[in-house]
């Protein structure tokens, strides 16, 4: 059964060949993006976009803004290592796991004046760099227009959508310099990643964006250390098995707990799954004990919800449901909803419309839409770096690239009209597809 799941999942597009195009493309479009960008942050793509496990509108699209000409480092660090035209603040850890207060250290000769109103005095003689303000400064700059609606900000987020289709997570983010951190998480015994890894992972570095610990008095001044980067590349080097363990979860998340406000989110499920990668023998995890490794992740899931308790993966000390929100009543439901579909066994994946769709389609059909859907993505990513790389709209590779499109998409309604279902916008056709 084990391996069939597997199988419906690479037709859906959570496939290892597609998964590792997906990344390609995405970091080539950031590349391309950084390198002519006059902006003064570097683009950094993050989230299940950068893991290459969501098609194109499937879920919101992760954008990290990394501020240039600013650096956040640890204590201990001498300054005059760090060039001299960076701002620089001290990172003060005296407050809960995983977050910190930010002392001005050595301003720049040259500032975002952004920052200059984001800067508050302790009372003490030294100046802090105010989170909330921070936010409040640089979210005023993000782009408005008629394509472009803003939501209400979540956390350090700035959530938009674009054309009313492409819905986007904007976090404006500085650069942080912990070895010490780092190095406390490479030091760990381990089964995975391997050492070339760990290197790599700790060689990425850390930010810091503007939010403080929910349960704090002083969370307007506090700010979250995250390593984007790092978990992207640790995500990439799961293996098929262990991503398409990481998606259902996320879907039975989605599916079945349906969280109102965030209580329990995919980033919980990430770290469920970086654990599991941690503490087993990778040759463990092949595509016969999928179902195996969902039953480990559920039963995962529920300890986190019974006792309130998950270590960030990066930081263990820091608790990734502390101040989550959670009542008791959705508590107690949700651990009765784990434990039920803990005990169907293989009939769980039926929870998930999806995946349901998926087992019940007629194999000729099922494989003509894997196909199409796959090229589509395709196609429109392409179009992406396209345009990034040639900005003439009478570009005869994106012009070949639409017309591809439109004839797919024509394909798909002349069949949808043969089967009695007729719709007469493509552009309708086309955003069900890549959802």
């Amino acid at each position: 059964m084990s391996m069939e799941i597997c199988t419906t999942m690479t037709r859906l597009g959570y496939g290892e060949e597609m998964r590792r195009w997906r990344v390609e493309k995405y970091r080539e479009f950031d590349r391309l993006a950084d390198t002519r960008s006059k902006s003064d942050a570097i683009l950094i793509t993050a989230g299940s976009k950068a893991e290459g496990l969501t098609c194109h509108l499937e879920s919101d699209k992760d954008m990290l803004h990394v501020l240039k000409g600013v650096l956040c480092v640890e204590a201990g660090i001498n300054l005059h290592t760090i060039q001299n035209d960076l701002d620089v603040f001290r990172m003060d850890t005296r407050v809960y796991p995983g977050h910190c207060r930010l002392l001005q250290e050595r301003p720049a000769h040259i500032r975002f004046e952004q920052i200059h109103n984001s800067l508050c005095d302790n009372g003490y003689g030294a100046v802090l760099l105010s989170s909330s303000l921070f936010l409040d400064e640089f979210s005023a700059l993000f782009t408005q227009s008629a394509e472009i609606v803003a939501h209400e900000r979540a956390g350090p987020s700035t959530p938009a959508t674009i054309y009313g289709i492409l819905h986007v997570d904007r976090v404006i983010a500085l650069r942080c310099h912990c070895p010490t951190i780092l190095q406390r998480w490479a030091a760990r015994p381990r089964h995975w990643p391997s050492p070339l890894i760990v290197q790599k992972v700790v060689s990425l570095g850390a930010y810091l964006t503007p939010v403080g610990f929910k349960g704090s008095n002083y969370k307007h001044m506090e700010w979250r250390m995250c390593f984007n980067t790092g978990e992207t590349e640790l995500v990439n080097n799961l293996n098929s098995t262990q991503t398409q363990v990481y998606v259902m979860l996320k879907m039975i998340v989605k599916d079945v707990l349906k969280p109102c406000k965030k209580e329990v989110t995919s980033y919980v499920i990430k770290n469920i799954v970086l654990w599991q990668a941690e503490n087993n023998p990778q040759h463990n995890f092949y595509q016969r004990s999928f179902l195996y490794w969902l039953h480990d992740g559920l039963r995962a899931l529920k300890t986190a919800i019974v006792t309130q308790q998950l270590s960030y993966y990066m930081i263990p000390e820091r608790n990734l449901m502390a101040a989550s929100g959670l009542q008791d009543k959705q508590q107690r439901k949700w651990v009765a909803d784990i434990t039920d579909m803990m005990d169907e066994g293989p009939r769980v994946i039926l929870r998930l419309q999806r995946i349901r769709q998926a087992v019940i389609a007629s194999p000729e059909p099922m494989l003509w839409f894997s196909k199409i859907r796959m090229e589509l993505e395709m196609l429109e990513r392409e179009k992406y770096i396209r345009a990034v790389q040639c900005s003439d709209e009478h570009d005869a590779i994106e012009q070949e690239i639409r017309r591809r499109q439109v004839e797919i998409m024509r394909d798909v309604a002349q069949r949808m009209l043969i089967d009695g279902s007729a719709v007469n916008d493509l552009n309708d056709i086309f955003f069900r597809i890549l959802m």
